[in-house]
């Protein structure tokens, strides 16, 4: 059962336009991502679905039911939507268990309020104040109070962005889960790719307030439509190539092809830091390259490089076991590759 969705949606800030044609389609039960860089219209997106800010033109529809259409609208109050702000906004002078019941019935509050406090791992800190609570239990709170009506669908807005890096990331791990657990359909939006691909069951770039990719994260990092979509998701490599068959001649010589978006003999090979192997020795098909600077990382080291001759970016990036100091190396690629247009999209 389809959960939202838009179509040829439009909407504007004043005289400007924002989002120019968006459609996409969250299934029931799915939990989806809209990713992009600062001002590319995810948050107008996110107001236009909850009922904050007006479509110019297009649908929303939400279960079957028309919510906006550019004529019409229905109030914020009516949608049924929930929404996790990025800052919780919970009421400092109430009780946990007293903010997640706000506006639910009285008489549905005691059990309900129980329940979601279980869900979302706070068992026993219903009296608790939120400034008694560490940063992720907040945002747990604002989740179980949006969760509390049984939205049929959950906002997102950047929740996670305040937190650091590790709590980050085991809090969007919890919140995926609660979120399957209860069988919400959620949207969230992110300017952040790690929390896009882990989160998600389907992801959708916003550039220039039109999506110009969505599918599931393996897809869109492994088979994106174009360069720009490459590098929204991930550091990216894109050499010059010439296809031939199953095969992209490229600087690093010949390399099998996976999948392919161009419809010319020309493109641009993706290649991920991962597929680049170093040396210290000349190997075939490897270039020489200058070092330029090596980033311990833990799990491993990120080494920018300088690559000799044509037909390569000015800058390589690879993904190392090993340090490298500054100096020369030689740098190899392992398919198989993705080619993207050369022109298009590809800024």
């Amino acid at each position: 059962m389809t959960g939202l969705t838009l179509t040829a949606l439009h909407a504007t800030h004043g005289r400007s336009p924002v989002l120019d044609g968006i459609d996409l389609t969250v299934e029931d039960g799915d939990l989806a991502c809209i990713l992009g860089p600062s001002g590319c219209g995810k948050s107008t997106l996110l107001r236009v679905v909850a009922g904050f800010h007006p479509a110019a033109a297009g649908q929303v529809v939400l279960h079957g039911r028309v919510l906006d259409d550019g004529r019409r609208r229905l109030p914020a109050e009516r949608r049924n939507i929930g929404l996790v702000p990025q800052d919780g906004a919970l009421f400092p002078h109430l009780t946990v268990a007293a903010n997640i019941g706000f506006g639910l019935p009285r008489a549905q509050r005691r059990e309900r309020v129980g329940e979601l406090l279980e869900l979302v791992g706070l068992g026993g800190l219903g009296e608790r104040r939120p400034h008694q609570l560490s940063g992720g239990q907040q945002q747990r709170v604002a989740l179980a109070r949006a969760l509390a009506p049984r939205p049929g669908l959950l906002l997102l807005d950047e929740p996670f962005a305040a937190l650091d890096a590790a709590l980050r990331a085991e809090l969007r791990r919890e919140v995926a889960a609660t979120l399957r657990q209860a069988g919400t359909t959620a949207i969230l939006v992110t300017h952040d790719q790690d929390e896009a691909l882990s989160f998600a069951d389907t992801v959708a770039v916003l550039r220039d307030g039109r999506i110009a990719q969505a599918g599931t994260p393996d897809t869109l990092y492994h088979r994106p439509a174009d360069a720009s979509v490459a590098r929204v998701l991930g550091e990216a490599n894109l050499v010059p190539a010439e296809l031939t068959g199953a095969r992209a001649r490229t600087a690093f010589g010949t390399l099998p092809v996976a999948t392919t978006a161009p419809t010319s003999r020309r493109g641009l090979a993706l290649l991920r830091p991962r597929q680049l192997r170093l040396t210290a020795d000349p190997a075939p098909g490897a270039v020489r390259a200058r070092v330029l600077g090596s980033d311990f990382r833990g799990h491993d080291h990120r080494i920018e490089l300088r690559p000799e001759g044509t037909g390569l970016p000015d800058t390589l990036i690879a993904y190392s076991e090993l340090p490298w100091g500054p100096g020369e190396a030689y740098v190899g690629a392992a398919g198989p590759v993705h080619v993207v247009p050369e022109a298009a999209g590809s800024a």
